[in-house]
């Protein structure tokens, strides 16, 4: 597995046509690999998120089974005659995973849910909208998920029993695109957390990390990175 990351020029017009749909922003990430790695639910495949860390400092991170070749996105959403990208191998540090680590994480997710209005209708899947509900859907996947969400000393709750876990939602966005070869536009909700989480199980975390946490892994959400805590 490699960890790619790739910083983005906000400043161009194809950059950020790019960056406005997730459907051209998966193809360009597709495009990266000569051979396109298969893609199973059980095993590993490629995942991608946009982290926007100031508005001059957008960056693409990638993990995946190969090494993927950049050079397209340099040209169309990079500095075409100094910007780069790098790729890590990823296997050292995903095998050095322990039980008990601690680490400073963020996830990009599409936290949804399934209900209807009556029971004569059948259920379809609802965005969470609510930040508790939000939080909640994240929580009740810790478990199989292989880590669970550092604690907050009682003296750090600013509403004891309520802001209990050290996690905060820094960006909520909902984008409209089209699919290729459809008229019908689709909706994606997603929420980005950063937090900081214990290594419970370590292989169930290796699985969490390249093969992506939720739904919607093609339009960017499921690819949890750890770093120093």
């Amino acid at each position: 597995m490699y960890l790619t990351r790739f910083r983005i020029n906000t400043a161009r017009i194809t950059a950020r046509k790019v960056l406005s749909s997730p459907q051209t922003m998966h193809a360009a990430v597709m495009s990266s690999f000569a051979r396109i790695p298969v893609q199973e639910d059980d095993g590993p495949r490629v995942l991608w998120r946009i982290d926007r860390n100031s508005r001059a400092e957008t960056y693409l991170y990638i993990v995946s089974p190969t090494k993927p070749d950049l050079t397209h996105l340099v040209e169309q959403a990079g500095w075409p005659t100094t910007g780069k990208w790098q790729t890590y191998d990823y296997e050292p540090f995903l095998s050095r995973l322990s039980k008990g680590d601690e680490w400073a994480f963020r996830l990009t997710a599409n936290p949804v849910h399934t209900a209807r209005r009556n029971d004569t209708e059948p259920t379809k899947l609802t965005a969470h909208v609510g930040l508790q509900h939000q939080l909640r859907w994240l929580l009740q996947r810790q478990e199989a998920a292989g880590f669970r969400v550092v604690e907050k000393p009682g003296d750090r709750q600013l509403i004891p029993g309520t802001d209990v876990h050290e996690v905060i939602i820094r960006e909520r966005r909902q984008l409209t695109f089209r699919k290729r070869g459809s008229s019908r536009p689709v909706t994606l909700a997603t929420v980005t957390y950063d937090g900081k989480l214990e290594v419970t199980d370590p292989e169930a975390l290796r699985r969490t990390l390249t093969r992506g946490l939720g739904r919607a892994k093609a339009y960017g959400c499921g690819l949890m990175t750890l770093a120093a805590a």
